[in-house]
């Protein structure tokens, strides 16, 4: 059986208030307690390295609060961000050991939320942002394995929206914590109550927080035995408000709130475990539950996945993508609320990562698996290719026994972030790299391997200048475990 590199999910949340006036008022932007502990303590596997720089004071910073960050899209608006790397990198702050799971931590409040998976128990952490210090810790007992050999831990990131932290586990147990202190505020157990499957990886996308509504794409089905694609479940209590129908299922792409003509819709990406393979765009008033239009777009191959986040591209177009058969489609949403593909591009196909849309361009990592992929850059308009670059080198290593070797590498397929007028790329084996990303090519001005190890597949968290990188498998030259690793991106 052929075997499929894990998506990410991303999680999305509403437009946030301006925290900078917040900040200037010297409140915290999600009106969160402190936490109980606000030092925190040490705790097993944490080791700290150095103190960071201390943050410029006309630097713009920004919360994390869920994968893709604050706006949704990959972007971050932080300012004054280390970009003379040494020859070493950016200097490691702290870094502590983790179990498994895919998960990136999510970062506002004062408070870091690490998820994973230790032993037989899904665990969330809450931790000090520089120092790696632990304020609680919330674990559960989970049985999931993974049929294909992956890791067997969460693959949805936590979502902070104010004084909370949302978390599905890979066997879709919910959970809704208090983020100061991790009390568990309520818990909905999905699989049980929902009959949700466990699909190719499990669960995967992570929540959508929209106002006072909490919408997943569940995948599973009503007490009456329907298909239930999507639910909005009340974020307060998690009591069920309502549900889309549909056999679509569960992707691994999460769902995403958009101005489209000037109505605010959720976008969900939608797809499951079927055959044949089905699923596609479903365009959805929050207010209701009301699908406004159901797109197909899905591989016709059985073993395929849906998990790379739609882009809104201005205030009518989308751009969603899958890489096993199909590629990317830009869709024009009409008058009539309908869509209309204007163009497809059978050669960019995201798997698990989310392109960026910069100056009406598109780049981004396409390919399935590591030897065909690239990073290329198309012109959103008209879907032209501009470029494309499998950005590889050679690089010299010492084995365990001392020995001298060269390998082929590269970035592969990689996730993008757009930082201060620069672009952060993590490739999925442990390479950093700062690069210049124009319409005419690409540029490296700065790379260092991190690690390296497989299965490098989740966007790093950016918050006051710091950066957060999670490996997720063993180092394949000193066996180093799985870790979080902080590193200071701070500028004089």
């Amino acid at each position: 059986m052929p075997r499929l590199p894990l998506p990410v999910a991303a999680s999305k949340a509403p437009p946030q208030i301006c925290f900078l006036v917040l900040l200037a008022l010297g409140l915290s932007w999600t009106g969160a307690a402190e936490p109980a502990n606000p030092v925190g303590s040490d705790w097993p596997g944490l080791t700290v390295h150095a103190e960071p720089k201390a943050l410029s004071p006309d630097a713009v910073v920004e919360p994390w609060p869920r994968f893709l960050g604050p706006h949704d899209n990959g972007v971050s608006r932080e300012t004054r961000i280390l970009t003379n790397w040494p020859e070493s990198g950016p200097p490691k702050v702290w870094e502590v050991r983790k179990g498994s799971g895919y998960t990136s931590p999510s970062i506002a409040g004062g408070v870091l939320v690490l998820f994973h998976r230790a032993g037989d128990h899904e665990q969330a952490d809450g931790l000090h942002p520089e120092t790696g210090r632990r304020f609680w810790s919330h674990r559960y007992p989970v049985e999931y394995r993974d049929r294909y050999g992956y890791n067997d831990g969460p693959r949805a990131s936590p979502v902070i929206d104010g004084d909370r932290v949302y978390l599905l586990g890979v066997a879709s147990a919910l959970h809704c914590l208090d983020l100061a202190t991790g009390r568990v505020l309520w818990k909905r157990d999905l699989q049980a109550e929902y009959r949700v499957p466990q699909n190719f990886f499990g669960a995967g996308p992570s929540p959508l927080v929209w106002k006072d509504l909490l919408i997943l794409n569940l995948g599973g089905k009503t007490t009456r035995g329907e298909d239930l694609c999507v639910a909005a479940l009340d974020k307060h209590t998690g009591d069920f408000v309502w549900g889309v129908p549909g056999p679509w299922g569960a992707s691994y792409a999460s769902p995403v709130a958009v101005p489209l003509r000037g109505k605010e819709r959720i976008l969900v990406f939608a797809g499951g475990e079927s055959r044949p393979p089905d699923g596609g765009l479903l365009c959805i008033d929050p207010a209701d539950g009301a699908v406004d239009f159901r797109f197909p777009w899905r591989s016709d191959k059985y073993e395929s996945v849906n998990a790379s986040t739609p882009v809104a591209a201005g205030s009518n177009r989308v751009f969603i993508s899958e890489c096993y058969s199909r590629g990317g489609v830009l869709l024009e949403i009409g008058e009539d609320g309908q869509p209309q593909p204007l163009w497809t591009a059978r050669d960019f196909g995201m798997h698990w990562s989310t392109p960026l849309l910069v100056d009406g361009r598109l780049y981004g990592y396409q390919g399935r698996n590591e030897p065909d992929a690239f990073l290329a850059c198309l012109d959103a308009a008209t879907g032209k290719e501009l470029w494309r670059d499998s950005l590889e080198w050679d690089v010299k290593v010492k084995d365990p026994r001392g020995r001298e070797r060269t390998f082929r590498w590269g970035m592969f397929r990689g996730s993008l972030l757009q930082v201060d007028q620069a672009f952060l790329a993590l490739g999925e084996l442990g390479t950093l790299a700062l690069l210049d990303l124009k319409p005419e090519g690409v540029a490296v001005r700065s790379r260092v391997d991190l690690f390296h190890a497989r299965e490098t597949w989740s966007l790093p968290a950016l918050h006051r200048g710091l950066l957060y990188v999670a490996q997720h498998s063993p180092d394949l030259l000193d066996d180093t475990p799985p870790r979080l690793i902080c590193y200071d991106l701070r500028a004089d």
